[in-house]
């Protein structure tokens, strides 16, 4: 039996806005997903959020405790948005379940009916982190009852990341700090927590698992929580994180070089500079096992 906890933020959102019209569809398809689930995959669904949020919360969904902190409270912005931090989330799924598996994403990221068995089947090839990114699809669906022709768009690939699945015993390493979800660097942050702490990361980013409505690639950034983010992923997790980063273990790392640094050049959720440096460290050491290996074959002789 393979258990896994997935654990979404409805947000109470504006009435015909873009998240509003999404959410029911998004929750609706994750129900679904885990009445597709194969025997012997067990999947408890998690909902949390702020008090006011309460009417967005998705039925059949387990209501954790309401989160009582947000971004608000640790800087000051000009326009208010009460961001919850990714620590505070996570931090209730993990203590609210036992599940060995635990799975994050985002509010308008829906699921494929097959998502949980696939997800199922890269744990049991061995992996301990799944990074799984999306499609997109047209943006003229606007009702659960349209969840068949939306499964069936092929839709376009999308570069960033914004689906998590983990096992427990890795949370108790990651650096979150104060990073709230909503804004860039969300997903870079947990994104080199993956690479520095799993044995055995997996990034699908060619698999129809999950969509999102909408074609868009970079819709605009609040220039003000964007600054936050990233001022505390680089004085604060970044900085911890280093020493455990492997360029080996970076998506793409595979490729070519030239193949690989055009990939990391052209994502958003890679630093040009960080990979560069740590391909130089890759490089040194490899150069040293070589010589390393000569030295020895001339000594042996």
């Amino acid at each position: 039996m393979i258990k896994l906890a997935h654990i979404v933020n409805p947000v109470h959102a504006a009435a015909g806005s873009e998240l509003q019209r999404m959410q029911p569809i998004t929750y609706e398809s994750i129900r679904k997903a885990r009445a597709c689930a194969d025997a012997g995959v067990n999947v408890d669904l998690f909902a949390i959020a702020y008090q006011e949020d309460g009417p967005a919360m998705p039925d059949t969904f387990i209501r954790l405790p309401d989160l009582d902190g947000s971004v608000l409270d640790l800087a000051t912005f000009t326009k208010k948005k009460k961001l919850p931090l990714i620590r505070d989330i996570l931090t209730a799924l993990y203590t609210s379940t036992n599940s060995e598996w635990l799975i994050y994403t985002n509010a308008d990221i829906c699921l494929m009916p097959q998502f949980y068995s696939a997800v199922a089947a890269m744990i049991a090839e061995g992996h301990d982190a799944i990074l799984i990114n999306r499609r997109r699809i047209s943006k003229q669906y606007d009702s659960v009852q349209q969840l068949p022709m939306m499964y069936s768009e092929i839709g376009g690939p999308h570069p960033g990341y914004d689906c998590f699945v983990f096992h427990r015993s890795l949370f108790e390493k990651f650096v979150l700090d104060n990073i709230c979800i909503g804004v860039p660097f969300i997903e870079v942050s947990l994104l080199h927590n993956f690479i520095a702490f799993a044995t055995n990361l997996k990034h699908a980013d060619d698999l129809h698992l999950t969509f999102h409505i909408g074609m868009e690639v970079m819709p605009p950034i609040d220039q003000e929580y964007y600054r936050y983010n990233r001022g505390v992923y680089e004085s604060k997790i970044l900085p911890a994180l280093k020493p455990y980063l492997d360029i080996d273990k970076f998506p793409y790392s595979a490729l070519l070089f030239y193949k690989r640094m055009m990939k990391w050049m052209l994502n958003p959720c890679f630093s040009t500079a960080l990979v560069l440096e740590l391909e130089g460290k890759s490089l040194k050491r490899k150069v040293k096992i070589l010589l390393d290996e000569i030295r020895w074959r001339i000594l042996s002789r």
